[in-house]
């Protein structure tokens, strides 16, 4: 006789009891990031310390479909954690998934950055406001004692003041720097060079910034010196060449410049130097051109920054400059970042008491993802020496 189910009841089969569970919409997401991830010896909910541990059931499809900026953005969340964040970014750029994840947000970035002049005049000024000017406190805490905020040179340094020291005086030696010389640091910052080239080398420096914090703070700090603060933009500066200097340095800034108006930078350089003199770019750059910035740094960070290809800088400056000298130390970024790392989480007990969870989250991630970053040598770090007409026997190379 045919079995038939009483009334209220259920076949066996369709008994919650023995029904096979359906997946979860977010399961197919979770086992597809999982597989990306292995490709990088990354597990999910794994021990080692560059494993991703997922705390919401979301996290995969936010990865997912928003690549760099879903990744950033649900780390600030809380929604997943991982004990060595900097080697999870480092395994993640060699695997190149970065490539292959969020692809349609990277283009639309690239897309912007072309069509648009992201670094116009107008546009420069917000990084000062959404970046530099966010508390000279956090600043303080997290820098050396020289408030250097660019890759310190690690060559014969075993701490970070020493190599920031170091840093400084490879670029005071290889501009050459002698006393009663004049000194145009474009990008200034909080006065690092301008007050180490005045007090070891006895120049007088001139410099510009569009942070009114790192003016203000900067006057104090240099007072006695002959060092002279300017809130500028650099395209505003010395507009008819009138001011000359001997020597020209941009420590750090040119990655807020844009590709747009690398002719206007290097003009101004240019019509701000003496024939015989010498100018000192330090940047990051990005190995290929066309790549666009990371979607999470320009909305949280950076806001339209744009890192430099050396092909890029060639072609600016062919018409104003010779290039003597490349020198690249990016691995050095690395040591750099993380050392601001130990910095910014010893110090955090004071900061919390201006900034929330979400900003710790957010600037771990910042320090910590950047470092994966030179690691994994996508970016790189140049000092670049140029000279208008070239050095008259050739330019030695200093270390």
């Amino acid at each position: 006789m045919e079995y038939a189910p009483q009334p209220g009841t259920l076949p066996e089969h369709r008994h919650p009891r023995f029904r096979t569970p359906r997946p979860s919409p977010n399961d197919s997401e979770r086992r597809t990031l999982t597989r990306l991830l292995a490709e990088a010896d990354i597990a999910v909910d794994g021990t080692r310390r560059w494993d991703m541990v997922i705390h919401h059931p979301d996290t995969a499809a936010r990865i997912l479909s928003r690549g760099s900026l879903g990744l950033g953005e649900s780390y600030m969340d809380g929604w997943w954690d991982c004990a060595q964040l900097d080697e999870f970014i480092n395994r993640i750029l060699r695997a190149r998934l970065d490539e292959r994840v969020g692809v349609g947000a990277l283009v639309l970035q690239g897309i912007r950055a072309r069509l648009l002049n992201l670094q116009n005049a107008r546009r420069a000024w917000h990084v000062g406001k959404r970046h530099y000017d966010i508390g000279n406190t956090l600043f303080e805490t997290m820098l050396d004692r020289h408030m250097a905020y660019t890759c310190a040179y690690w060559a014969t340094a075993t701490t970070l003041d020493e190599a920031q020291h170091a840093k400084l005086d490879l670029i005071c030696r290889k501009l050459g720097l002698r006393p009663g010389m004049r000194l145009l640091d474009i990008g200034c910052g909080w006065g690092s060079l301008m007050k180490f080239a005045a007090e070891h080398f006895g120049v007088r420096t001139v410099g510009i910034t569009i942070s009114s914090a790192q003016a203000e703070w900067g006057r104090t700090r240099c007072a006695g010196y002959d060092v002279e603060f300017r809130l500028q933009d650099y395209r505003d500066f010395n507009p008819q060449g009138e001011e000359r200097f001997d020597r020209i340095a941009s420590v750090g800034m040119f990655e807020h410049v844009g590709h747009k108006n690398y002719r206007a930078f290097f003009d101004t350089a240019r019509r701000s130097l003496t024939d015989d003199g010498l100018f000192l770019l330090h940047t990051i750059g990005k190995n290929r051109r066309h790549s666009p910035t990371d979607p999470w740094i320009d909305r949280y960070i950076f806001p339209n920054g744009d890192l430099p290809s050396l092909g890029q800088i060639a072609d600016a400056t062919e018409h104003a400059f010779i290039i003597e000298d490349v020198h690249n130390f990016g691995a050095d970024y690395d040591r750099t970042l993380m050392a601001w790392h130990a910095r910014f989480e010893a110090g955090w007990p004071r900061l919390a008491e201006h900034y929330d969870e979400r900003f710790h989250r957010m600037w771990r991630y910042y320090l910590l993802a950047c470092a994966g970053t030179f690691r994994a040598r996508s970016n790189q770090l140049w000092q670049i020496v140029l000279a208008p007409h070239g050095v008259e026997g050739g330019y030695q190379r200093l270390a």
